[in-house]
């Protein structure tokens, strides 16, 4: 199949009025990623609250907003869009917070746990919230022009999924990680699974085993995970946070291999993160490999048409809200699954006669 590689989306359209956002959580994320891309993009921030007051008010200093004194006073803040970019255990209450009818982007993971998720869920439909969860790696510029030229079938029907990474990962950058008994699979590889079910669906199960490292104090570090779609589709995952021995044999990859096609994305970020290295699409449509020339990165731009999906439901400029909770409890579904399946024993090998 022809394909123009320069022709393939890369951003998400914008709204025609954009609506103003209240953030609620000052940490780094929001440092590092969400006010990047906001400020980007043009979307008009207008203030942020944190239970830190201290670190709220750093933030709205750096970026020129208001900081709230209080969760009261921050979603009283007439037709604005919730922005939670707080860690899962805070979600609850702070959708109960919120005016009902509001609109909400919930950072991932949508809770620790299903049940957390299945409650979320059910607020949200009970305060009829347009809530959606921030699975923004559907939007990064190389997975745009990929999704499509998937929908356009230049891969033809994919049977193969493979996702690798083999690096070392800053963990120290994330301290609210320490004590948590879900790790890795809920707050890395959850990206990868959500990915995954966006361009093949649900599988029906899954073999996992995830497990922590001797150098950290974490629960998990590292994944190794099958899912079961049909009996013709190999996905895999094979997640390494832990291999500090220097950049030569370090990896970030997935690929997508369709039985007319095949691609290749690079997930610069995560290597040398947060700095990172800039990230690749790479497609092979019947011919040779061909690099899709990308306008932006992972960070921050595909927060940009996360928060633009959501907003142009709003307005009925789109008829799909991405990741919408009754869509994004299936990603914890599948990460559920995940954690049973490592918790249950392997399939014990015959011993000799």
């Amino acid at each position: 199949m022809t394909l123009d590689p320069l022709a393939l989306p890369q951003t998400w359209p914008m709204p025609a009025t954009p609506r103003p956002i209240v953030v609620l959580g000052a940490g780094g994320i929001v440092q590092d990623a969400h006010m990047p891309a906001y400020r980007k993009a043009g979307f008009p921030v207008v203030g942020v609250f944190d239970i830190d007051a201290a670190r709220a008010a750093a933030c709205a200093e750096r970026w020129g907003m208001r900081a709230y004194t209080s969760l009261a006073e921050a979603v009283a803040e007439p037709g604005a869009v919730f922005d939670l970019a707080t860690p899962p255990g805070a979600h609850l209450d702070l959708l109960r917070a919120l005016p009902d009818g509001a609109a909400v982007l919930i950072q991932k993971p949508m809770g620790r746990t299903l049940d957390e998720a299945t409650a979320i869920l059910r607020l949200c439909q009970a305060k009829r919230l347009m809530a959606a969860v921030n699975f923004q790696l559907r939007f990064a510029p190389m997975v745009l022009p990929l999704r499509a030229a998937i929908a356009q079938g230049a891969l033809g029907r994919v049977v193969d999924v493979e996702v690798h990474l083999n690096l070392v990962t800053p963990w120290a950058l994330f301290p609210f990680l320490k004590g948590l008994d879900r790790v890795e699979i809920a707050v890395h590889s959850i990206h990868y699974l959500d990915l995954i079910r966006a361009v093949l669906g649900n599988p029906v199960g899954v073999h996992a085993r995830t497990l922590g490292h001797p150098n950290h104090d974490l629960a998990q570090t590292r994944t190794a995970a099958i899912l079961d779609f049909s009996p013709d589709v190999r996905c895999v995952m094979s997640i390494n946070h832990d291999h500090d021995f220097g950049r030569r044999f370090q990896d970030a990859m997935i690929r997508f291999e369709g039985d007319k096609g095949a691609s290749v994305m690079k997930l610069g970020l995560l290597l040398d993160y947060p700095r990172g290295e800039p990230d690749e699409l790479w497609l092979n449509t019947g011919g040779d490999w061909v690099q899709v020339p990308l306008s932006g990165g992972w960070f921050p731009d595909a927060f940009v048409g996360r928060m633009a999906n959501l907003q142009r439901f709003m307005a009925g400029e789109d008829a799909t809200l991405e990741s919408a909770v009754a869509d994004a409890w299936h990603t914890m579904a599948l990460v559920e699954a995940c954690f049973r399946a490592a918790s249950t024993p392997a399939t014990p090998v015959p011993e000799a006669p």
